[in-house]
């Protein structure tokens, strides 16, 4: 029997029409590598926490496409981070991959995700490299360079007239980077430089050395458990009661719960504090102490930034990851509000911003905190944008 052309169109056009139904609802992957385990683990949960909530209240969508987000524990080694890069890349096929807490892990995937032309959103590592001469129109920042925060210390500790500074720091990228970045508007030569190991867990000769140069105050960069660490034995040492202590990524809302009463009245330099008023904030701390029970992390803060990017930017291009002039396109546009309040990509792609200083105290619930208190840089650009050929 001959069926009739009419028929075999019509056919035809309901399998093309399904086949473009089921193409249309295929998930974009996003691969999501942070550290999720070991001392630094808490760090990458609050990026982790955060990413989800957004597309949980979102029904597993993003930009109004149904997303799956594979999660990855880099485990703090860049060789362990540099092999699930390529299980994400040539076995999974992510064309997005966000995350990356650590600049050590940052640095040793970063080109190998940009040169496979995958979109790389970090929320939080922001080594000095990939905001200079190895920016790439694949990666984008929601965070901050690492200098910045630093930054933002050095301009507090001039304007408070400090003269005699020592500076402490783990000995990789980041850490010097924060350093460079706070004698950037801190000019008196500093007092000493200290660099101690990224595993290391006590620092008594260290704080002897700080001890015995009696300074007007002490910067320094302790991530995660090394700052718990850090903290406390200065608190022991007796130095907090003598030498203000300043940091950035030292006591935040990670670390200051087990800090305790030792990181009180500790001052701290970022681009965000849950006491920000803008409603987009309001919102993000409100939703995120409902489900997670605790008031979030700059961590938690920056990873709900880069799900907000994602979502804007994937609903401007309808799910469509692979036209990737167009989808840079979108992300560079950045429409989207965000917890910090004005948010825009530099032509480096990562974010200009103003940079805050926090004290730490405790809220009305007796819970630890950060409360704002200065706010020195403005629109503050970070100091590599002029190296990155990007325009």
């Amino acid at each position: 029997m001959k069926i009739a052309p009419s028929l075999k169109l019509a056919g035809g056009a309901l399998l093309l029409a399904a086949a473009a139904l089921a193409q249309a609802q295929a998930p974009v992957k996003i691969g999501f590598i942070a550290e999720l385990s070991g001392p630094q683990g808490a760090l990458g949960q609050d990026q982790y926490d955060a990413f989800m909530m957004v597309v949980q209240a979102n029904g597993g969508r993003l930009g109004g496409v149904p997303v799956e987000v594979l999660r990855e524990d880099s485990q703090l080694k860049p060789e362990v981070a540099v092999q699930i890069v390529d299980k994400l890349i040539e076995r999974d096929r992510v064309p997005i991959i966000t995350g990356v807490t650590f600049s050590n892990v940052m640095m040793a995937i970063h080109k190998k995700i940009v040169e496979k032309e995958v979109f790389l959103i970090g929320s939080n590592a922001g080594p000095s490299p990939i905001a200079g001469p190895q920016c790439s129109p694949f990666f984008f920042s929601t965070s901050w360079q690492n200098d910045q925060q630093a930054e933002v210390v050095g301009k507090y500790a001039t304007d408070r007239g400090f003269k005699r500074i020592v500076a402490m720091a783990p000995n990789y990228q980041a850490g010097k980077d924060f350093i460079a970045g706070f004698k950037r508007y801190y000019k008196t030569p500093l007092a000493n430089e200290i660099y101690t190991s990224l595993t290391q867990q006590d620092y008594s000769a260290e704080l002897a050395q700080v001890q015995a140069a009696n300074p007007d105050a002490v910067f320094v960069f302790y991530p995660g458990g090394l700052g718990v660490n850090f903290v406390k034995q200065y608190n022991q040492a007796g130095l907090k009661a003598k030498i203000p202590l300043l940091n950035t990524s030292t006591v935040d809302g990670i670390t200051l719960p087990a800090q305790g009463d030792a990181a009180l009245g500790v001052l701290t330099g970022t681009f965000w504090g849950p006491d920000f008023s803008n409603p987009a904030n309001r919102k993000f701390v409100a939703d995120f102490e409902a489900k997670y029970k605790r008031i979030p992390s700059q961590y938690a803060a920056q990873a709900y930034d880069s799900a907000l990017l994602l979502d804007s930017a994937l609903a401007k291009v309808k799910g469509n990851v692979a036209d990737k002039r167009a989808f840079q396109a979108a992300l560079k546009a950045a429409d989207f509000k965000s917890v910090r309040g004005d948010f825009r990509f530099n032509t480096n792609h990562f974010p200009i911003q103003d940079l805050h200083m926090f004290e730490a105290v405790k809220d009305a619930q007796g819970r630890y905190t950060l409360k704002t208190v200065a706010t020195p840089l403005k629109a503050d650009r970070d100091g590599y944008f002029e190296k990155c050929p990007m325009k």
